[in-house]
């Protein structure tokens, strides 16, 4: 039985701490109390309009989702299906109420706000970045666009190793709020370190190249043309609109940035009814909340070639699989669109099958590629399950 956070006050070796909460064991406990480590910006939903559940019936006994789970530390699945709750387990001191991170799950909320932004015109595909951040001029971000940063296609260079210890992807971290920062370390924000980033990979709209950072600039853009924070963006555009039946937040950096590639909080029940949206083609109990041709356009759109050539293939196990503002897409018979964030966090969705899971862990190693073929083993049995 795990002792974290046990205790009043907790034993120093006990406590999660912003140097350990993303790794084991302290993870079980620091995923679901993020703000308790990390400032945040709240995201806040309308208590009086939730998106009521009502049960389904259960048809996945012959599927032993919970020893999955297990073997993949897993801390909360919950399945919805035409609207209606099939099943949902909670483990590691999770319930229907707990805020769980997103880690990069994140992003893909974002590509939701982009399109909700699109469609009312206050910002285009083709836009550059630097019309609306033109402190990046000199970086190596000038030439891009919001479409580049949408489908991971940029030209920045920049090492997404998790298990590094040094180099941007530190810096990357110190400027989010994520880590401890050492007595000489320049302070930095997400947006002053946005700056330092001057290297260059490829060309702007070649291979598939997964930078965090491009969400967070995004966020930053979409704060520039709208005059409003990004938290609150989320709120209105998508949280309250979707009947969310909690509020989530949001880490932000020192200056109230938020880090809007990983840093979302949100219960299992409101990011199935999110994958419920989706599968319904952008509509919550027949009202639009995300058009259904954004919706659309990320199924079906999207450069399989750049994805196939691109960073993340072998990570995926070389899946038949292209990325569309910033959601994944599996080519099966029937596309299984799905979001995808560290240590095991997962939205899928099965547009054909009215279909959405969410999927919460707190998995020891950031990438663990024998539990995500676990857990894409288990939702495809489910798939077939579901008719």
């Amino acid at each position: 039985m795990s002792l974290v956070m046990k205790g009043f006050p907790p034993k120093k070796t006990d406590q999660a701490t912003l140097g350990n909460w993303r790794t084991a064991p302290f993870n079980k406990w620091g995923f679901q109390h993020v703000r308790e480590i990390i400032p945040s910006a709240n995201i806040a939903n309308n208590p009086k309009d939730i998106w009521s559940l009502t049960k389904g019936k259960d048809n996945l006994s012959s599927i032993d989702i919970e020893t999955v789970m297990e073997s993949t530390n897993s801390d909360a699945v919950v399945v919805l299906q035409s609207g209606k709750l099939i099943k949902e387990i909670y483990r590691n001191g999770m319930d229907e109420n707990s805020q769980h991170i997103l880690m990069s799950v994140s992003k893909s909320i974002l590509g939701l706000i982009a399109g909700k932004l699109i469609e009312i015109g206050k910002i285009k595909a083709d836009d550059q970045i630097t019309s609306f951040i033109p402190e990046l001029v000199d970086s190596a971000y000038a030439g891009s666009t919001v479409r580049n940063l949408l489908d991971m296609r940029s030209g920045i260079s920049f090492n997404e190793d998790y298990l590094k210890k040094d180099g941007p992807i530190i810096d990357y971290r110190f400027a989010s709020n994520w880590n401890p920062v050492p007595a000489d370390w320049k302070p930095q924000d997400l947006r002053s370190f946005m700056s330092t980033l001057t290297d260059t990979l490829q060309n702007h709209g070649g291979n598939f190249q997964y930078v965090s950072p491009n969400t967070d600039l995004l966020g930053w853009v979409f704060e520039r043309a709208t005059g409003i924070r990004y938290a609150d963006l989320v709120s209105e555009l998508l949280w309250k609109p979707l009947g969310a039946e909690t509020s989530g937040y949001i880490t932000v950096d020192r200056i109230g940035g938020a880090r809007a590639a990983g840093g979302k909080c949100f219960s299992a029940r409101d990011l199935a009814r999110v994958g419920m949206m989706l599968a319904d083609g952008g509509k919550r109990e027949g009202h639009q909340v995300i058009s259904e041709q954004w919706v659309n356009d990320i199924e079906n759109n999207g450069d399989q070639k750049a994805w196939a050539q691109g960073n993340f293939y072998e990570v995926f196990n070389k899946r038949d699989m292209k990325y569309r503002s910033k959601w994944y897409v599996q080519q099966t018979d029937a596309p299984l669109i799905h979001a995808w964030g560290i240590h095991g966090q997962f939205i899928f969705v099965d547009r054909s099958k009215e279909l959405s899971i969410s999927w919460f862990s707190s998995q020891t190693l950031p990438v663990d590629q024998i539990a995500m073929e676990r857990t894409f083993s288990v939702i495809e049995k489910i798939r077939e399950a579901l008719s």
